[in-house]
């Protein structure tokens, strides 16, 4: 098949309207599939980063809006295999006004557990120390300061919305992170003050850190066991389920990913079938002068399957561009429900949406060659539109 490469070519783009359509509607689907399949493999099979795979969050047993007493945090440091445990308090509140721009994820933290827990975020050593001595610090990453134009010793104030409290901060320390980098974090204890008496020593979640990976699921149990006779019972999963639990809120991701992946493979193969049916049908006297050349109809068969094969792959090359170029502009975006700054197109997507490519090739130009290529050469000679 390889010595008719040239003629396969020359079809492909004998009507270079309906090609050049074709490949753009191809490449739009592909890349669509590519961002979607790039999501669902960043969501439910990468490989958490090693410093994630020992972290575990606990929270209440019910949803997130239930609080957990922070005497808590003692008797999980009691459990075995538990290395260290810090509060973790979503603030929330609102920075400059409700436009979403200006969103970003605020914490109070256990300033002097923060870095023993979470030792990907690099500090300068000046500014670690300026941000833990200094009660109305705080710390955010670099690419929130930069989005922001923020600069050490810049005041920040949020005005509450869950706590009825506005809290002012000093920007003493800018942190480095490859992921999780657009967090604000400000004392505990600066917050715990602020807020209203009987809201103090009420907890959202707490971070705990294990010993090895071996005993994280170990652990888990031991800590939901330790507290489920009491009023506030835990529910304690690795910090990577608790970050896909956010999904949750939009309903069942996978299941969507997964209707919309297939709803449009069937679109397009709709879409691939008629293209090809319409092509040989225009070239069914062309079948008869081939075949009275000499092709065989198994020859005829694969010029046509290998035509509408290469069309499909050129969509799939371009749409596969287009969809790195969709990723990275996600990637350029702000953290919300998910932290989608390491989404891009893994080499299995490519090599999946490159079979996908074959497939709808072939599956959409089967009935058509097949059917030509049993006509007769007289059948075929005599055949008009």
């Amino acid at each position: 098949m390889l010595r008719f490469l040239p003629l396969i070519f020359k079809n492909t783009v004998r009507n270079r309207r309906r090609s050049i359509l074709t490949v753009l509607s191809i490449a739009a689907s592909i890349c669509l599939l590519g961002v979607l399949m790039a999501m669902y493999h960043l969501f439910y099979f990468s490989e958490p980063a090693p410093e994630k795979a020992l972290r575990l969050v606990v929270r209440h047993r019910v949803s997130l809006a239930n609080f957990l007493p922070a005497a808590y945090r003692e008797q999980i440091l009691k459990t075995p295999g538990v290395q260290d445990a810090m509060i973790l308090q979503w603030f929330g509140g609102i920075y400059k006004d409700s436009d979403f721009k200006n969103f970003f994820a605020r914490f109070a933290a256990e300033q002097d557990r923060l870095f023993r827990i979470y030792p990907e975020y690099q500090v300068p050593e000046d500014q670690k120390q300026a941000f833990l001595r200094e009660r109305t610090a705080a710390m955010v990453g670099r690419p929130l300061a930069e989005r922001f134009g923020w600069k050490l010793g810049d005041k920040i104030t949020l005005i509450g919305d869950i706590y009825p409290v506005t809290l002012e901060f000093t920007l003493r320390a800018i942190y480095d992170a490859a992921r999780d980098n657009e967090n604000m974090f400000f004392h505990y204890e600066y917050f715990r003050e602020s807020i209203p008496p009987s809201r103090r020593d009420r907890v959202s979640v707490f971070v705990v850190l294990a010993d090895n990976a071996e005993v994280v699921p170990r652990v888990a149990k031991h800590i939901d066991a330790l507290f489920r006779n009491s009023p506030q019972q835990t529910k304690t999963e690795t910090e990577r389920a608790f970050e896909l639990s956010f999904l949750g809120y939009l309903g069942n991701v996978k299941l969507f990913l997964l209707a919309v992946c297939g709803a449009v493979t069937f679109t397009l193969l709709l879409v691939s079938g008629n293209t090809m049916a319409m092509a040989v049908r225009e070239r069914v006297r062309e079948v008869g002068i081939l075949k009275t050349l000499g092709f065989t109809p198994a020859a005829v068969l694969g010029l046509i399957l290998s035509e509408a094969i290469v069309i499909a792959l050129a969509g799939a090359v371009l749409g596969l561009l287009f969809s790195y170029g969709v990723c990275e502009v996600i990637r350029q975006g702000p953290i919300t429900f998910a932290d989608l700054k390491a989404l891009t197109v893994p080499a299995v997507v490519s090599l999946a949406a490159f079979a996908l490519a074959v497939f709808i090739g072939v599956a959409s130009a089967m009935i058509p060659a097949c059917s030509a290529a049993r006509r007769s050469i007289v059948d075929c000679l005599r055949f008009t539109d």
